[in-house]
């Protein structure tokens, strides 16, 4: 049941205010939206780009899925017994986050990827000589393929320092009260710390999630297929800059902010089930 204006003022509650950022954005998409259905070149704009957004969304969903996984393995490692394992984290997160998103896609695109495949090569050059694997070529490894690693590495990073703040946000009796229970270290993070950090985590990794969506737009410099190479191969060739890139940030408004919709009722649903 709803409570009264007076009911609110009484227990020190604000009322909620009319989220007039989010009318704006709905009239803003909707006049984009008559634009594109009444003019035939904004039409023709969104059809080449819907292309892309496929690779855009599927580039953002692997690249994200292997940021959660690698960086949980760096948080835990921080959080490991062994100073070597707890140095080598705090090395890598300081590193990764200390270079910028772009320079490491270039970086791990055509710096590290022929170490990689020259390091490939020597580890399988006993199967080679027997005939049961061929030789890699820096070529066969795909700018996608790069352009995913990279942005996995650069978020993974981030995702482990989030990680790190939910486990430490867990309150040390629970902790105290699972090693009275005889629970060893691994059940006491698998059973006890990890199901409460989700619930801190969750609210910053969907905000990472709509960053990667817009630094996704990054791979491009590779000429990866995504919306923004789209984009920037149709205006040049037809000279429509405005309409464009105006088609470019519409469609990456319409994810960001739905995703961020989703990240706001996931906090609001969160907070109301503590």
């Amino acid at each position: 049941m709803t409570a009264s204006p007076a009911r609110r003022a009484a227990h020190g509650l604000r009322a909620p205010d009319f989220p007039w950022w989010l009318a704006a954005l709905a009239c803003l998409a909707v006049g984009v939206a008559l634009a594109i259905a009444l003019d035939p070149a904004y039409r023709q704009i969104l059809v080449i780009l819907s292309t892309g957004v496929v690779t855009t969304i599927v580039v953002t969903a692997v690249a994200f899925a292997g940021a959660l996984a690698l960086g949980l393995l760096v948080a835990l490692a921080g959080r490991s017994r062994n100073r070597v394992l707890r140095n080598a984290a705090r090395f890598y997160v300081e590193v990764i986050r200390g270079v910028p998103v772009l320079v490491l896609l270039f970086w791990i695109a055509f710096a590290a990827m022929p170490l990689l495949v020259s390091a490939w090569n020597g580890a399988t050059s006993p199967l080679r000589a027997l005939g049961l694997v061929g030789e890699l070529q820096v070529r066969d490894v795909s700018l996608l393929a790069r352009a995913v690693i990279a942005l996995v590495i650069a978020y993974s990073a981030f995702v482990a320092e989030i990680v790190r703040a939910g486990i430490e946000a867990v309150p040390r009796g629970q902790v105290e009260a699972a090693e009275a229970l005889g629970l060893n270290r691994w059940r006491r993070m698998r059973h006890v710390v990890l199901p409460q950090a989700i619930r801190t985590v969750l609210p910053p990794l969907g905000n990472d999630l709509v960053a990667m969506v817009k630094d996704s737009s990054l791979v491009s410099v590779l000429g990866v297929a995504d919306i923004t190479q789209m984009g920037k191969v149709f205006a040049a060739g037809s000279f429509r800059f405005m309409e464009t890139y105006s088609v470019v940030a519409y469609l990456y408004l319409l994810m960001t902010v739905t995703l961020s919709l989703g990240v706001r009722a996931l906090e609001r649903r969160l907070r109301a089930g503590r």
